[in-house]
This record gives structure tokens, C-alpha cells and sequence, in this order.
């Protein structure tokens, strides 16, 4: 029987002490033990960028790839080992800016995989500019003046796009964290939490503080039905997309691997992919 501690190794992170990807790392260790996961059994594609390096981090198969093409790979892991639990990992910058392509595709397709993004609303590796999620105002090295561009809603952008796993969490709060990818991994589908992971070195408005005095969490809302996608855009605007907790869930859309002809019965990791002469010139004859 698998634990937590079977998902720690012996690297220590680099992150700034404070760094609000901390609690995601733990979450996601504390999540994958909690669900008798073997290590050999799990793969962790990340990006580029300070949350970047956490499948570093986990003891498990790990990939860290250019950036904002953590879901390109994690899709093809997925689809070459549909028996491994694939999760991407990545931040704002990396997956709602140059990563954004990827990540409406994703979400359509519904491949079984967890997507955790660490939020905090600036670019920290590359020592503070700001990111699609920085709010309207935001003064960050590139917008000394304040940031003249609205913030991007991932939440909006998800729901829009018609995801059937959806969550929001918060860096302070690792047991409903734990809970929120826990939920995640357990979906048959695309999910993604979305975390709030304050940068406590170059962003001092959305401190831990704000959030705390600035979130709402839905569980106190003891009539919000998260299966219904019209309510929880409601509630995701209501809340100015401050909410943490399970925010929508689908259950009946198909996922794109089952859909795939042949792949049940024939997935590429069981295949024989020697290239033989035969095959070579069978290949070949086909451009010719």
C-alpha cells in the first residue's frame, strides 16, 4: 500500500521560503497517497517557470518541458500509457499565456488527465513582470504605470470551453487542496485545479493576507450545486472568480481516448513498434 512519503525524494526545492507551491507539492504527494498510487504508476509533466520544477520535486515519472507545452506531452504520455495517472503541472504565465492554445484544446478533447496550475498572478523566475492573471492596475516591472490589460478569468475560459472538472484552491488551505486534486485525479476526464500560490517575493498585493480577506469558499453555500454549469458561472462572476472548492463537475461527456478506434484493445505501449524492412518499405511506399 502506497503513502505519502513514497512520493517524497531526497531533492530539495528551491523555491523562495514562503513560496506558495510548497502546499502544492504537499497537497499533490498527500492526494497521490491517499489514492494507493504507486510512484511507477504516476507521471508529472510540468513547464517552464518557478512551478515548473515540481515534477522535479515528486517522486514519481517526470517530465519538465518547454514552456506552455506541459499538456501537448502529458496528452501523449496519456495516450501511449492510458495506464499510468498523468497529471501537468505549470503556472499562469505558462499555461494561460503562450500555454493558452494548448490548454482550450485540452479541455475539449476531455483526456483523463489533472491539470494543476499554480497561480499567482506574475512572471517569478523571470523576476517579476506580469501575467495574464494580474489584475487591471497591477504594477509589476514591465507595468510600472500600472497594468493596462484586463486579467484573464481561467475559470470563465474553462467553464466556456466546456471542461468537466473544475476547481480553485488556496495555498493556505492544503487539506481542501489535497481534497481538490484528490477529486481530480478520481475524474474520469480533464481536470483542472486552479491554485492560488502566492509569490512572496515579487508580488506584494496578492499576498496570503488578501486572499484570505478576499476568498469566498463555495462550501458555505449550502444550495450551490456544482454539477450545474449555469450556476457556477454565475457564481464564478458573483465571486469575481475568488472561490475556492469544487466548482463545476460533468460526469456524462465521453473522453477523448475512449473515443479512439483501437486504442482500448491495442494502446501503444503494448504494441510491438520494431521497424522492420518490411514494414520500412510498406511505410515508404505509402509517400512514394
Amino acid at each position: 500500500m502506497a503513502t505519502v512519503k513514497e512520493f517524497r525524494n531526497s531533492i530539495r526545492p528551491n523555491w523562495c521560503p514562503g513560496c506558495g507551491d510548497f502546499a502544492v507539492q504537499a497537497a499533490m504527494q498527500r492526494a497521490l497517497g491517499n489514492l494507493d498510487l504507486e510512484p511507477e504508476n504516476v507521471a508529472i509533466i510540468s513547464g517552464i517557470g518557478c512551478s515548473g520544477r515540481i515534477s522535479g520535486y515528486v517522486n514519481a515519472y517526470g517530465f519538465h518541458g518547454v514552456h506552455g507545452r506541459s499538456l501537448p506531452v502529458a496528452q501523449g504520455v496519456k495516450l501511449a500509457n492510458r495506464k499510468l495517472t498523468v497529471l501537468a503541472a505549470g503556472g499562469d504565465g505558462d499555461g494561460f499565456g503562450i500555454g493558452l492554445n494548448h490548454f482550450m484544446h485540452a479541455v475539449r478533447r476531455n483526456m483523463d488527465i489533472t491539470y494543476i496550475v499554480m497561480d499567482n498572478q506574475i512572471y517569478g523566475l523571470t523576476k517579476g513582470q506580469h501575467s495574464p492573471t494580474s489584475s487591471f492596475g497591477f504594477k509589476a516591472k514591465t507595468t510600472p504605470a500600472g497594468n493596462i490589460e484586463n486579467s484573464i478569468s481561467p475559470l470563465q475560459v474553462s467553464l466556456a470551453a466546456g471542461i468537466t472538472y473544475l476547481a480553485q484552491g488556496f495555498s493556505h488551505d492544503v487539506n481542501q487542496l489535497t481534497e481538490l486534486i484528490q477529486g481530480g485525479i478520481e475524474h474520469k476526464g480533464f481536470s483542472l485545479i486552479n491554485v492560488f500560490s502566492p509569490c512572496v517575493t515579487y508580488n506584494k498585493v496578492n499576498t496570503y493576507e488578501w486572499y484570505k480577506e478576499h476568498t469566498v469558499n463555495l462550501n458555505q453555500f449550502a444550495d450551490y450545486n456544482p454539477l450545474d454549469r449555469g450556476a457556477a458561472i454565475a457564481k464564478v462572476i458573483e465571486t469575481d472568480g475568488l472561490c475556492t472548492g469544487l466548482i463545476f463537475k460533468d460526469t456524462e461527456k465521453p473522453v477523448f481516448e475512449d473515443l479512439v478506434k483501437g486504442y482500448q484493445d491495442a494502446p501503444i505501449v503494448d504494441q510491438d513498434l520494431t521497424l522492420g524492412q518490411e514494414r520500412f518499405d510498406r511505410i515508404m511506399a505509402e509517400f512514394a
